[in-house]
């Protein structure tokens, strides 16, 4: 191990994972290119509400087209990253999203761009996603170790959401002054990639700390599946994540809704609004960060249900400045779930799994896309955009509380268990 990674690793504070070169470069990299993403997010969901003419529906389907692919590919993705090194398979699956970008955005630029065309770049930008995400979460580790991982993985949904922060505002900005029109918003992306990439290839080698790799085989899938499936920890952390997957990370679809259907306001406010939602995951990114050990499977129940009211004390607020202030711990409580999910997933995941875990562990965030957000858009468009949160967020507070009843008497059960197996081993006739 070299000085700089030994002194970080026995350094404390929020910030601590920066101090190893490698992850400092990534993160900073990764800023640039995050921020380029979420304008491209932004741009995307206002495309689609102009080509589709306001469909909630519409809304909802790019987005599950853009996810749907990690059902299928999402394991494939965690078998690569164990068997293979995870550095050259990023540098392909980045590059590939930039040509993505750059194709979408010169459609918008010369005027020849239909809702076709974004479906289906959503549904190709969703496959290479499906090989990047799991392979860069369990990259995270190779960067930093172990001993940091827990910091690393606050600290990167730092650089997520201060992206969040800047990205859609300036993309409303950018929509609102080019009347509208979101190809600019899709080439920035496209170059930002290039950041990222330049940042991988200039990372030092011998610093890094390489999971052993796993040979080529037969059955790796169902190992990974079945080893997943044997850990009630694991199988509570990503049954949760489908939930929160499913009724709480569609805010781009309801927030959009909101902004166009129920305050009837432009480009700008949308942008305004998630950023709102952005300063609240920001912060509770940062608290996420100061956490040095595994969480708890009580805070994640507990994370779970405060994210859920959130959703539906959101849903009531009487206005627009109302409900931009209510996104703002309702984005807490949303990162502090997804922080808190990550690390005690990739902590309590074997290494020579972790690839694998992970993949699965966003299969189940990212799957339930699919079946929540043209449900949530549908709720949204006949019923009401505020309906969509309230029954978002009820959803998930049932869900948590029937979380915290099962765990509650699973460890009563341990409890007794042991109890059981202490009273068994006591000396017959001691004293």
């Amino acid at each position: 191990m070299t000085g700089t990674g030994a002194e970080a690793r026995s350094s404390r504070g929020m910030f601590r994972s920066l101090r190893v070169r490698n992850f400092r470069l990534y993160a900073s990299a990764n800023l640039v290119s995050l921020i380029g993403t979420w304008m491209q997010r932004i741009g995307q969901d206002w495309l689609v509400l102009q080509l589709s003419g306001d469909s909630g529906v519409a809304l909802g389907v790019v987005t599950s087209l853009q996810f749907a692919p990690g059902l299928v590919l999402g394991m494939y993705g965690g078998v690569l990253a164990d068997r293979y090194p995870k550095r050259p398979l990023l540098v392909v699956t980045q590059a590939l999203m930039g040509v993505i970008a750059l194709a979408l955005g010169l459609l918008v630029i010369t005027g020849h761009v239909q809702l076709w065309h974004v479906l289906a770049f959503a549904a190709a930008l969703g496959v290479v996603s499906s090989i990047d995400l799991p392979v860069r979460q369990s990259f995270v580790s190779e960067m930093v170790g172990p001993d940091l991982l827990t910091n690393a993985v606050g600290l990167n949904s730092t650089v997520f959401n201060g992206a969040r922060l800047v990205g859609p505002a300036v993309a409303g900005l950018l929509i609102g002054a080019s009347s509208g029109g979101t190809g600019p918003a899709f080439l920035i992306n496209a170059g930002s990639f290039a950041f990222t990439i330049a940042a991988l290839l200039g990372m030092r080698a011998a610093e890094l700390f390489p999971s052993p790799p796993v040979a080529r085989a037969r059955g790796q899938l169902r190992a990974g599946l079945a080893y997943t499936w044997s850990r009630p920890d694991l199988v509570l952390a990503l049954s949760l994540a489908f939930l929160v997957g499913t009724f709480g990370l569609s805010t781009q679809v309801t927030i959009a809704l909101m902004a166009r259907q129920e305050f009837h306001l432009g480009a700008s406010a949308f942008g305004l609004l998630t950023t709102f939602f952005a300063v609240g995951s920001l912060t509770g990114a940062l608290l996420s960060a100061r956490r040095n050990s595994r969480p708890k499977e009580g805070f994640l129940v507990l994370a779970l249900v405060v994210l859920g009211s959130c959703c539906v004390v959101a849903g009531l607020m009487p206005g627009y400045a109302w409900f931009a202030a209510a996104l703002v711990p309702m984005g807490a409580a949303a990162m502090m779930f997804t922080v808190a999910n990550n690390g005690f997933v990739q902590l309590g995941a074997d290494p020579q799994m972790r690839g694998r875990v992970m993949a699965l562990y966003f299969v189940c965030l990212t799957g339930g896309l699919p079946i929540g957000s043209p449900l949530i858009g549908w709720i949204g468009e006949h019923l009401g955009a505020p309906w969509a949160f309230v029954l978002s967020g009820g959803l998930l507070v049932v869900a948590g509380l029937c979380a915290a009843a099962w765990l509650s008497r699973s460890t009563r059960a341990r409890q007794l268990a042991e109890e059981r197996t202490t009273v068994g081993r006591s000396p017959i006739g001691a004293g």
